[in-house]
């Protein structure tokens, strides 16, 4: 036992022995079972129970550290990782068959006027939709006000405001269109603009 607990009462010790106990068991089953060694939270809490909750879909799966506000609806076979932030302030709408990667965050409201006004201006609200088929990568932002279409992909660490044409690359923190998803016979392929790309960076 941790020596920080030595003046704690026998009842608080047996607890936390039995907590250890049980983190330790847990490590074990999601080391062997997904190859992962997840903080103690993502653990307790079965991820698809998660997305059940949250969207009404058995396979739709979503982290415990996955924080979500207020009105978001979200489509089956969706993957919600960790860290990540669903903001349905404003509305927020997710398609069928959508991954929004680590850290990504996608807000519907902020509060940029009512700070910098002293509190005068009130919060600013508006919705965001996020059409099926997409994927949202590692800490992307999506900001209020922002529509993608179907079958698009958001490159990592993005910043999008407004709306994307169905299946479009975005990328950088201007969130600039450099290119296109190819759908076509079974595959997947991407098509770049390399003008695009390098106005896209930084």
């Amino acid at each position: 036992m941790d020596r920080r607990f030595d003046e704690l009462n026998e009842q608080v010790k047996t607890l936390l022995s039995e907590i250890a106990t049980l983190r330790k068991s847990l490590d074990e089953y999601t080391k062997e079972t997904y190859n992962r060694i997840n903080p103690m939270a993502e653990n307790l809490i079965d991820w698809k129970e998660k997305g059940k909750q949250v969207s009404g879909h058995d396979n739709t799966t979503i982290y415990e550290s996955s924080t979500i506000i207020g009105d978001v609806t979200l489509g089956d076979h969706c993957w919600v990782g960790p860290f990540t932030i669903l903001d349905g302030g404003g509305g927020l709408s997710i398609g069928e068959h959508v991954t929004i990667a680590a850290g990504a965050m996608i807000y519907s409201h902020d509060t940029l006027e009512h700070t910098l006004s002293d509190g005068e201006l009130p919060y600013a609200y508006q919705p965001v939709t996020i059409e099926r088929n997409c994927f949202i990568g590692a800490q992307a932002i999506i900001l209020k006000g922002t529509h993608i279409g179907h079958h698009s992909l958001i490159a990592a660490n993005a910043v999008v405001r407004g709306n994307i044409p169905p299946y479009s690359i975005v990328s950088g923190n201007k969130g600039k269109i450099v290119g296109k998803v190819v759908k076509e016979k079974g595959r997947i392929g991407f098509l770049y603009d390399e003008k695009n790309i390098k106005e896209g960076e930084g």
